[in-house]
């Protein structure tokens, strides 16, 4: 396993693993999604091993078992509730269609024994390999904390976010865009706090619990139930799945400091791709263990999850979940020992520049301010403090909040 993983790390680019990948050495930039143009003539010919088809400045190579698998006819796929009634499994996979053409914007195909399917020019120029390349599953505004200032992004308002879908869905479009969102005047309590958060989404209990509030009291084993300053980090690095989406609200500070930082980690990362693409790359591809021990009076966990710091699409190279906590990183021992000092000195860039200070959001959470950060994406700290600092707070699912994005017309 060493030797395989050895001789994958020494590759230049990651456009190696699969043929036709984008270089790597070419930043990820927002791309706008690929659509056809009415009117615009499309070119098709069948070839032995797939089906070439030319529409609106792309260039498509389809596969004829993957025609058919995703033929929408009433026989081959339910519309009513968007699922495949066709078998996969029954398909030939030397399938050819016995004849193709383009008429009224689609692609017909008619099939040895008569079946035909007609696909619409414009659905396989966004679904297909090529459009998908150089399309954004989730556009972005990445930023620094003087590209976040001046964009004035506004919070919502608790009285109009609990009642009206236009604010919620401006609510999810700054969320999605920046991987932060505040909503103003919710009452400073646990439970107003509470359905504050199901509004966007569901909340996903965890060992701390469903909804939590603490104190520094340390009543369990992590740093952050103390007064200590805490850097930049991602939460719960240690689940195989970490949580989507964290929830603060202040209920009460008597006392200084605790201020919250806020860095961008997908800024971060898109600078390290430019200024070292193989440092990034061996970042995407080295799997990092974290854990989580706690051994105390009332609870005992042992949490273990592994993945690389940064993990990207590999069909566009897009950054969509940063693995970031020096706390809870656990011994490095999944890579061959030559590897070891470049996953560092890549580390070491990376750390670099999620620590230049003008890429620092500070906020001071104060009652009533509630902050939704996107925890694949946005990291968090916080300054030391002084007296009494009350938190309560979540996690959320992440395929609920973007779920719910979706079913208000967002991109997500």
């Amino acid at each position: 396993m060493f030797g395989a993983l050895k001789r994958s790390l020494q590759r230049q680019r990651h456009v190696q693993l699969l043929s036709g990948l984008r270089d790597t050495q070419t930043p990820w930039r927002h791309r706008t999604q690929v659509r056809a143009c009415a009117g615009t003539p499309a070119a098709q010919r069948l070839q032995d091993d797939c089906l070439v088809l030319n529409h609106g400045g792309t260039s498509m190579h389809l596969n004829y078992v993957w025609l058919r698998d995703h033929c929408r006819s009433a026989a081959s796929y339910n519309s009513k509730t968007n699922q495949r009634n066709l078998d996969t499994g029954s398909i030939d996979l030397s399938i050819r269609p016995e004849s193709s053409t383009v008429e009224d914007g689609h692609l017909v195909l008619t099939w040895p024994g008569g079946h035909v399917s007609k696909y619409s020019l414009s659905w396989l120029a966004e679904n297909s390999y090529e459009g998908k390349q150089q399309s954004t599953i989730q556009p972005r505004i990445l930023w620094n904390s003087d590209i976040y200032q001046k964009a004035n992004v506004p919070s919502a308002q608790w009285d109009t976010f609990m009642s009206c879908d236009d604010e919620l869905k401006k609510f999810l479009q700054n969320y999605l865009l920046y991987g932060i969102a505040f909503v103003d005047g919710v009452p400073a309590t646990v439970e107003a706090t509470e359905a504050v958060t199901q509004r966007v989404s569901l909340i996903r209990e965890t060992t701390y619990g469903r909804m939590w509030c603490f104190t520094s009291d340390f009543s369990r084993g992590d740093t952050a139930y103390s007064q200590l300053a805490l850097d930049r980090h991602t939460d719960t690095s240690y689940f195989q799945e970490p949580c989507g989406i964290q929830v603060f609200h202040c209920l009460k500070h008597e006392g200084t400091g605790g201020r919250t930082l806020l860095v961008d980690g997908f800024y971060a990362a898109e600078k390290l791709r430019q200024q070292s693409p193989e440092n990034f790359e061996l970042l995407t591809r080295v799997p990092i263990r974290h854990e989580y021990i706690e051994k105390t009076d009332n609870h005992r966990n042992h949490m273990n999850g592994i993945g690389p710091v940064l993990n990207v699409y590999p069909w566009n190279n897009e950054v969509y979940l940063i693995r970031y906590n020096n706390y809870d990183r656990s011994v490095i021992n999944t890579i061959p020992h030559d590897a070891v000092q470049r996953w560092y000195v890549a580390h070491r860039e990376l750390t670099t520049e999620l620590r230049r200070p003008e890429n620092e959001l500070w906020v001071k959470l104060t009652p009533g301010k509630v902050i939704f950060i996107d925890n694949w994406r946005v990291m968090h700290g916080r300054d030391s403090f002084t007296g009494l600092r009350q938190l309560c707070g979540c996690y959320l699912t992440r395929d609920d909040i973007l779920s719910a994005a979706r079913c208000v017309g967002l991109q997500a």
